[in-house]
């Protein structure tokens, strides 16, 4: 018999959980508190869909963090080492956040509005604490809050269509990672070209729940004939793309250089972060670990919510932290976080199942597609 969730009061449900559930949701898990959907028909047949068609996600659980103020910008520059001296008003960032000791808090997507109002869009956390705490600490001229905004994602090949049926064609020109209001009945919301998978797609961030609803059905309505379906995140789809996921595959103990992330630091780490001077300290010295993309021999393996070990001779140089197998690639496909002397792509290695024996590996980039 497999556990059940129980869900409570504890657990917030989101403006689309009635959709979800009307559209055969079959799994869930608990991100920030809410509701999650993972699965639908099944992962593979979802991954399948995904990657032909177009998919409609509630991803409310992604709850926005608004920072405004005289002193906003400068609390959101302590918060992260990427620069944001030359981000637009229409921009999106993604922001690897950081403490003191360059650990990553949160790898939040920070929708800027104007200079002193930002969304701060996070993974699976209490980041607002640690904000409200800077704040506090630095006596900043600054208002904290979670707003009433729910995410909407339109991910797939033909979201792209179905967005220009409900908005107008203009949509499709948005560029990457920028932002624009868009109307929806007396309304209006800010739609991103963003998204957590690599299929392509928007973020349709819901202010007021009184439209969530009527904007899910109004999606389905408009996308009957492109094959559209309630969708989740996708673990196989996210590991071929090489997209991380805060709390499995990189935690509090990574740095930004150990999860890949060193392209969003600029430089030595940005003036005014308040991890700075440790993570200049490991730009010159290098990382001692860092993800790696894994391709494991065999028959298919189970996900499983504790890391492998990766060893070479008995030895352990690493872990994996999330695996899958990829039916367009025929093969088992993960992401390990390994020590430095071993990281090497092409290097092979030894993955320790707990339930399917040792696995031989080959390191490899990422992404995988």
């Amino acid at each position: 018999m497999h556990p059940i969730l129980s869900i409570s009061r504890r657990t917030r449900r989101t403006p689309f959980t009635e959709k979800n559930k009307a559209h055969g949701v079959s799994g869930y898990t608990v991100y920030n508190r809410m509701l999650l959907p993972t699965v639908f028909e099944s992962i593979e047949a979802d991954y399948h869909h995904l990657k032909e068609h177009v998919q409609v996600w509630d991803v409310s659980c992604q709850r926005q963090i608004e920072v405004t103020g005289p002193d906003a910008a400068e609390l959101i520059q302590m918060l992260t080492p990427r620069n944001l001296a030359k981000m637009k008003d229409d921009q999106c960032y993604y922001l690897p956040v950081v403490d003191r000791n360059g650990g990553l808090l949160n790898d939040p997507v920070t929708v800027k509005h104007s200079a002193d109002r930002w969304w701060i869009s996070i993974a699976d956390s209490d980041l607002m604490l640690w904000i409200k705490g800077l704040a506090t600490g630095r006596d900043m001229n600054v208002d904290i809050f979670e707003p009433d905004v729910s995410p909407l994602a339109v991910q797939g090949p033909k979201s792209n269509a179905l967005m220009a049926r409900m908005f107008g064609e203009d949509i499709v020109n948005l560029k990457f990672f920028r932002h624009r209001k868009v109307k929806f009945m007396d309304t209006e919301f800010t739609v991103a070209r963003s998204g957590f998978s690599v299929q392509g797609g928007f973020e349709i961030y819901v202010e007021g729940t009184q439209y969530a609803e009527p904007l899910w059905d109004a999606l389905f309505d408009a996308g009957q004939n492109l094959n559209v379906r309630a969708g989740c995140p996708n673990l196989i789809e996210r590991i071929e793309g090489g997209l991380l996921s805060y709390g499995n595959d990189m935690t509090l103990e990574n740095t930004p250089y150990e999860a890949g992330l060193g392209r969003f630091c600029k430089g030595a780490a940005a003036d005014g972060c308040i991890g700075a001077d440790v993570l200049k300290l490991e730009l010159e010295n290098g990382p001692k670990q860092q993800i790696r993309g894994l391709k494991i021999s065999g028959k298919p393996l189970p996900s499983s919510p504790t890391p492998w070990p990766i060893t070479i001779n008995g030895a352990r140089v690493g872990q994996v932290t999330s695996a899958a197998w990829s039916p367009d690639l025929q093969m088992n496909i993960g992401l390990g976080m390994v020590n430095a002397a071993h990281w090497e792509v092409g290097s092979e290695v030894t993955v320790e199942t707990e339930t399917h024996g040792a696995r031989t590996a080959t390191l490899c980039g990422l992404p995988f597609v």
